[in-house]
C-alpha cells in the first residue's frame, strides 16, 4: 500500500524541484499563463508520473486528477504572485496543495480509515496543540518576557527581518522532535552549534548585558520546546 504513496511523493518532487530549471521558474513568472514553461512543466510531471508509477495504466484517473489540479494551483499561484507579495507564504500553500490533491489520490485507490479512532485523533490533537505552542505561542511569550530589555544591537539594519522569530521557531520544533524520538544527545549538539554562530555575535557586542539577554532567549526557548516534548511524551503514555 505505501509503495503507490512513496512513488507520487517521488514523482512529484522529481517533477517540481529536480526537474524544472530556474530558467523555467523565471519565465512562468514573467509571462504566467502565456508561458511556454508552464506547459513544458506539465509535460514533464506527466512523463514523470506514468515513468514513476511503471507504465501501470490502472492509475489512470490519478494520473489525471494529479496533472489537472497541478495546472489549475500552479496557474493559481503566477497570477497571485501580483497581488501576494509574500512568496514564502504562496510557496507552502502550493505545496501543501499538492500533496493534498496526492493524498486524495492515494486514498482513492488505498481508502484511509475514516472516521479516525479515538487514540489517533488525539495523537493528532495533541502534535497540532504542540506545534501551536512551539511556534506562534512561544514567540509571542518570549518577546514579552524580554520585552523590558531592548538593545540596539538587536535592531541592526543589517539583520534580516524576522529571522531571530523564525529561528526560534525552527529551533524549538527540532528539540521537541528529538525529545519526541529519544535522542537527548542531539539536543547538545543543536545547543553547540547555536553557541558557535552566536559567538561572533557576542564577540563583536563586547557587551555583558547583550550576553545576557541572548542566554535568557536561549534558556526560555529550550526551556518551553523541553518542558513541551516531555507533556507530549506524558500524554502519548494515556493514549
Amino acid at each position: 500500500m505505501i509503495l503507490l504513496a512513496i512513488q507520487l511523493l517521488l514523482a512529484h518532487v522529481l517533477g517540481d524541484f529536480v526537474l524544472q530549471p530556474e530558467a523555467w521558474v523565471k519565465d512562468k513568472q514573467a509571462k504566467k499563463l502565456g508561458s511556454w514553461a508552464l506547459y513544458k512543466h506539465m509535460l514533464v510531471h506527466a512523463v514523470v508520473l506514468v515513468c514513476v508509477l511503471g507504465f501501470n495504466f490502472s492509475y489512470w484517473r490519478g494520473m489525471v486528477i494529479i496533472l489537472i489540479s497541478h495546472f489549475v494551483i500552479d496557474s493559481l499561484k503566477l497570477l497571485l504572485q501580483k497581488y501576494w507579495p509574500k512568496k514564502h507564504l504562496l510557496f507552502i500553500l502550493d505545496q501543501l496543495a499538492h500533496l493534498a490533491i496526492l493524498a486524495w489520490v492515494y486514498h482513492l485507490y488505498h481508502p484511509l480509515p475514516w472516521p479516525m479512532n479515538s487514540q489517533s485523533t488525539s495523537f493528532l490533537l495533541m502534535f497540532g496543540l504542540a506545534t501551536i505552542v512551539l511556534t506562534q505561542v512561544s514567540a509571542v511569550v518570549i518577546k514579552n518576557l524580554l520585552s523590558s530589555w531592548q538593545f540596539a544591537e538587536l535592531t541592526q539594519e543589517e539583520s534580516l527581518r524576522n529571522a531571530g522569530k523564525y529561528i526560534g521557531m525552527l529551533e524549538r520544533l527540532l528539540v521537541f522532535v528529538f525529545i519526541v524520538l529519544n535522542q537527548w544527545s542531539a539536543i547538545g549538539f543543536l545547543i553547540a552549534a547555536k553557541s558557535i554562530l552566536r559567538f561572533s555575535d557576542l564577540s563583536r557586542a563586547k557587551d555583558r548585558k547583550l550576553t545576557e539577554y541572548i542566554l535568557a532567549g536561549t534558556l526560555l526557548s529550550f526551556g518551553i520546546a523541553i518542558a513541551t516534548g516531555l507533556l507530549f511524551r506524558f500524554g502519548q503514555a494515556f493514549l
